[in-house]
């Protein structure tokens, strides 16, 4: 069987309750034809859910290749379309990022009024300085946490390539999260949802917030905070690119084709999140910030 995370295991079956039961989940296998698969796509189409049709598509097809080889349909009758024809691939979208010092000095101060004593406000004064996915940050657990060796451990299943990530937290982080440990720090998640009930904040309490300082999706969204980093790290303070693209979690292999582990370079990465931290502190205080040369 495929092997999905928690979190896709859950979202596939929404879709699969909320549009194809009701559609087909009543009608014999042997009856269902290839417009009733296509009105199931067509739904999920006009509710904006373009990420997961490949998936439920996916789902339907193995029911019905499962019943042909039963003897209980004569086909399956998701061989007889083609997905990609009917529903194009989208182009890469690129989130909107703020990638110069001056302009994103001026984000960080707007970020330092936000809220200072919210959960809302310290989840976002924290995500300049992780970069880390939204995802990845609002789910983040105090079990995963280990303030006093400045570590954040994030297991595979919370990870968009499934494999295990270490994140480095800068003294300016340590110092968020301790700040904020009063409030939360009883329960699981150190960004819960305000609504309760044991979840983690909304994913859209990031990007929420910065519309609310004036910062609209067309500016710099949560997701952009990776792109501004990965942008001044490189260009402006001349960080070794390989070291950034492992703490961005991006899937980077060694000279033999091996995918770099969890705690790989993570000497260079404690260093890493340091300096950009303190970077950001120069650029929310506008000092003058003089470009570093990248080593020979």
């Amino acid at each position: 069987a495929e092997q999905r995370k928690p979190v896709t295991e859950a979202k596939l079956q929404t879709w699969m309750d909320k549009y194809v039961l009701p559609e087909i989940g009543k009608k014999p296998v042997s009856e269902i034809k290839p417009t009733d698969a296509l009105r199931v796509l067509a739904k999920m189409d006009k509710a904006k859910i373009r990420d997961s049709l490949g998936r439920v598509y996916g789902v339907i097809g193995r029911v019905m290749r499962y019943a042909v080889a039963k003897g209980l349909a004569p086909r399956d009758v998701t061989r007889d379309l083609e997905l990609k024809d009917l529903y194009p691939p989208r182009k890469a979208k690129h989130h909107a990022a703020i990638i110069e010092p001056a302009p994103f000095g001026g984000l960080l101060r707007a970020i330092q009024g936000y809220q200072p004593d919210s959960v809302a406000g310290a989840a976002l004064r924290l995500a300049p300085l992780l970069f880390c996915r939204p995802g990845e940050l609002r789910a983040m657990e105090w079990a995963e946490l280990d303030l006093d060796a400045g570590l954040w451990s994030i297991p595979e299943g919370k990870m968009k390539m499934g494999v295990a990530h270490v994140v480095p937290l800068a003294r300016q982080a340590v110092a968020i999260l301790r700040a904020i440990h009063d409030q939360t720090g009883h329960g699981k998640y150190v960004f819960p949802s305000n609504r309760g009930q044991g979840r983690p904040m909304s994913e859209n309490t990031i990007n929420g917030a910065l519309r609310a300082l004036g910062y609209g999706p067309n500016v710099h969204v949560g997701h952009g905070f990776r792109a501004s980093a990965r942008t001044m790290l490189d260009q402006n303070l001349r960080q070794d690119v390989r070291v950034i693209e492992l703490q961005l979690a991006h899937l980077t292999r060694d000279a033999n084709g091996q995918a770099y582990n969890r705690t790989s370079f993570l000497p260079e990465r404690v260093v890493l999140m340091q300096t950009w931290a303190d970077y950001c502190d120069q650029l929310r205080e506008g000092g003058q910030v003089i470009p570093m040369v990248r080593a020979a």
